[in-house]
């Protein structure tokens, strides 16, 4: 995988479109008809309307740009790509242990930056996701947090 790739799941990239499509069809209509209602309103250099509408426009255009580059460019993948893999891949829900503590153990699946909640789904491009992708079950893997190095092992893949 490429450090440039952006790695999108099937949901993820329809969530991706749904929201282009209503920026487009829906709130860009809007700000143009504020836009030409403000402009309606006299000198445009201290039309404070004008302005707000303008800038308003110019965040949504860049937003919309954004999704597009965003959709051109993303590799998709199933949003259960790793199911029944034996290594860690975008989609594998992973158990891991902390090697110094036996009771510290938790389970995440490991997912696209978008879809990434920073509880139960964690990025493929997240400091533990990173160290795992490629992994099998029993690898140890080191992972630099805020706190220190822990080292964790991949106790189960699974479903």
């Amino acid at each position: 995988m490429q450090h440039d790739e952006i790695i999108l799941t099937k949901s993820s990239k329809r969530q991706k479109e749904d929201e282009l499509r209503r920026l487009k069809l829906v709130e860009l209509p809007a700000i143009r008809h504020s836009v030409q209602t403000a402009r309606e309103y006299g000198d445009l250099s201290e039309n404070f309307e004008y302005q707000a509408a303008r800038q308003a426009q110019a965040i949504l255009n860049g937003r919309i740009a954004e999704l597009e580059a965003l959709l051109i460019k993303a590799h998709v993948v199933e949003d259960d790509a790793g199911a029944g893999s034996t290594t860690v891949t975008i989609g594998s829900c992973i158990t891991l242990r902390n090697t110094e503590d036996a009771e510290d153990e938790f389970t995440v699946t490991i997912t696209d930056a978008a879809s990434a909640n920073g509880d139960d789904k964690i990025s493929s491009l997240s400091p533990v996701g990173k160290a795992v992708i490629g992994k099998s079950k029993g690898d140890k893997v080191q992972v630099r947090l805020p706190h220190g190095v822990v080292e964790f092992e991949i106790h189960d893949i699974h479903m």
